[in-house]
């Protein structure tokens, strides 16, 4: 289904009970977000403010926020059937037809398909009818979302690029600190196509143009998060999902084509002459601050807006977030292409919003030969994005992935801890804080598949004398009590404990048949194992924190131990900056309790920070 702006697309959510209005005046700073978490978590609605003080636009937030409000972004009625439609699409494209029927057939999917083709037209487009001439982003309602900020940010704009070598054109979704009325921040990765038009540009020593919209169609949104290929227009696939051609128009001031009924179109430049600016801290998708770091400075030239304009944006932050939906339907989506052209043996994939996007994956194969799990580990880590996972478990092609009681069962009872893993290292998400250097970390896969000989095992603790070992603060051993061989130890963060009471765990024969031991920080909640997922995913690097333990002979004992505490420089020779959680500030949390009923939300939610503000590390943005 095609919205023709993005006020359609909030009509649409408003009749099937997805939307709720905020009348209350409400500040952009950190209150937004505020609301935001409590209603995400809560599994509450998207949000329109209406009355956002210092702006005259309202703003839209976690539009996104739920599998139902995803599906009817994308316009479909299961996120499931867009997997089918690529799968179908691309059998018919690569197969033999034979008879006239069938080439009739042919020719009708390649006229549909030629229709969502974006078409240029040389008007005035819907985002282009009122321009602002003066203070240009001071009237925008730019949010910051979380206390240790390094200011305001746009957290849901579309970036446009071109390459300069190919011209071919570049939506990504890039962060934008607004360091003044005229200058943001763009905060592109290195492994970004938006990164790589940049160092094009710099190296012929030339401006580079920007255009940056929001809002329009969702779909548009969606595309510029999509993982495609540098040579796939991310028009084609806004098309593909709106089953309409996008209708473009020429930016003012630069080469850029842009959808003609977008809210906001902010244009500019880049010149790669110029110094960098710092930018950040941020509180990221991880759950976690991305520290500050030097970014290039886009310079604004000229904002124009649609009548009747809506900001779009988004908080990212502890899952759940809307990010994990927008992430849902990367999963379904791209599941088709990964199968047909890599890796045909899967019959599932799944990544659980603990381990934000890229920590975790999960994928059920059908299995025919001895190695083949490895195989796909390879192929994946090799693969796009994929090349940024850190723990990639497979399992079999029966199991549900997203039924974890099962799938940690699975990997309990038919993981070998020695034979059945696979260490590796490769590019890490830049965002990564675990990994001993920048941008590139160790990475764990498990074979969780059955295997021809089932080895029984019954695991034993001495729990009680566990307990006296120094440093060892609790334990859980809930699975132990369930004939699952997983433990779950929270420690005192002190030099070499991990490696010391593992050794001493075994020295003292207080564990038998135990396959996997977990430690968790001390300031972790153990009996949330949602967020110690969370927690260990983002602490840990796989090829240094995974580890075994080894008798008086060398011989490694049969158990993974999985190291999930915090790195620093007197206990692990740690030399890069940890950062803090992501949580709300008490002042904003009580202003938000104070207002609460006049937001006409509902029974009062209480905010999620409390409980991680019990887990906040002392420091600010950087952890001390």
């Amino acid at each position: 289904m095609a919205f023709n702006n993005l006020t359609e697309f909030i009509e649409l959510l408003e009749q099937s009970g997805e939307l709720t209005r905020i009348h209350q005046p409400v500040e952009p700073f950190l209150e937004i977000a505020e609301i935001n978490d409590r209603i995400i978590k809560a599994k509450g609605n998207a949000l329109l403010f209406e009355n956002v003080i210092g702006s005259n636009f309202p703003v839209l937030i976690n539009a996104m926020g739920s599998k139902k409000r995803i599906e009817i972004a994308l316009g479909v009625k299961e996120i499931n059937s867009l997997s089918k439609e690529i799968l179908n699409l691309f059998k018919l494209l690569s197969s033999q037809k034979q008879g006239l029927l069938s080439k009739i057939k042919t020719l009708s999917t390649l006229k549909g398909i030629a229709s969502w083709l974006p078409k240029r037209v040389h008007s005035k487009g819907q985002c282009q009818a009122i321009e602002i001439s003066n203070n240009l982003l001071d009237h925008l309602p730019i949010l910051t979302t979380w206390p240790f900020d390094g200011g305001p940010f746009i957290t849901f704009p579309v970036v446009h690029t071109l390459s300069l070598k190919s011209k071919a054109h570049n939506m990504g979704m890039y962060r934008l600190q607004k360091f003044n009325d005229n200058t943001l921040g763009m905060h592109w990765h290195l492994h970004k196509d938006g990164a790589g038009h940049f160092k094009e540009y710099k190296k012929a020593n030339t401006r580079m143009p920007i255009t940056v919209t929001l809002g329009g169609d969702p779909a548009y949104t969606y595309a510029a998060t999509a993982p495609l290929p540098e040579e796939i227009d991310e028009y084609i696939l806004a098309g593909f999902l709106r089953k309409k051609a996008v209708k473009l128009v020429k930016s003012k001031t630069n080469d850029i084509w842009i959808p003609e009924d977008v809210d906001f179109v902010i244009e500019g430049y880049i010149d790669p002459n110029e110094e960098l600016a710092l930018e950040g801290p941020f509180g990221d998708h991880t759950g976690y601050y991305s520290l500050t770091d030097y970014y290039p400075q886009f310079h604004v030239t000229h904002i124009s807006h649609r009548k009747g304009a809506i900001f779009p944006a988004t908080v990212v932050g502890i899952p759940p977030q809307e990010d994990a939906f927008i992430g849902l339907a990367t999963e379904r989506i791209f599941l088709a292409p990964i199968k047909m052209t890599m890796v045909p043996e899967i019959k599932d994939m799944h990544m659980p919003m603990e381990g934000v996007f890229h920590n975790i994956v999960l994928n059920s194969i059908r299995t025919s030969y001895p190695g083949q799990s490895m195989k796909v580990m390879n192929s994946l880590w090799g693969a796009g994005q994929m090349m940024f996972n850190k723990y990639l478990i497979i399992l079999d092609e029966d199991i549900q992935l997203t039924n974890y009681n099962d799938v940690i069962k699975e990997i309990i009872l038919n993981t070998d801890p020695i034979n059945d893993i696979l260490l590796s290292r490769g590019p890490m998400d830049v965002l990564d804080h675990a990994s001993a250097k920048f941008a590139q970390g160790g990475k764990m896969g498990i074979d969780a598949t059955k295997k021809n000989v089932f080895i029984p095992h019954y695991p034993i603790i001495n729990k009680s004398k566990i307990l006296q070992i120094d440093d060892i603060i609790a334990i859980d051993d809930s699975f132990i009590t369930q004939k699952l061989g997983l433990l779950l130890i929270q420690l005192k963060k002190s030099k070499r404990v991990a490696q010391r009471i593992a050794k001493q765990l075994f020295d003292e024969g207080l564990i038998k048949d135990v396959k996997f031991i977990i430690y968790v920080e001390e300031i972790a909640d153990l009996s949330s194992y949602r967020d110690i997922v969370w927690r260990v995913a983002n602490n840990s690097d796989p090829k240094r924190d995974c580890f075994y333990s080894y008798d008086n002979k060398g011989k490694a004992y049969p158990c993974l131990f999985i190291d999930g505490l915090r790195k620093n420089k007197e206990c692990d020779e740690f030399e890069r900056r940890w950062p803090n959680i992501v949580c709300m500030d008490e002042k904003t949390i009580a202003l938000v309790d104070k207002k609460w009923s006049s937001y006409k939300l509902g029974p009062f939610i209480e905010s999620p920070s409390i409980k991680y503000r019990k887990q906040l590390y002392p420091g600010e943005a950087i952890a001390e």
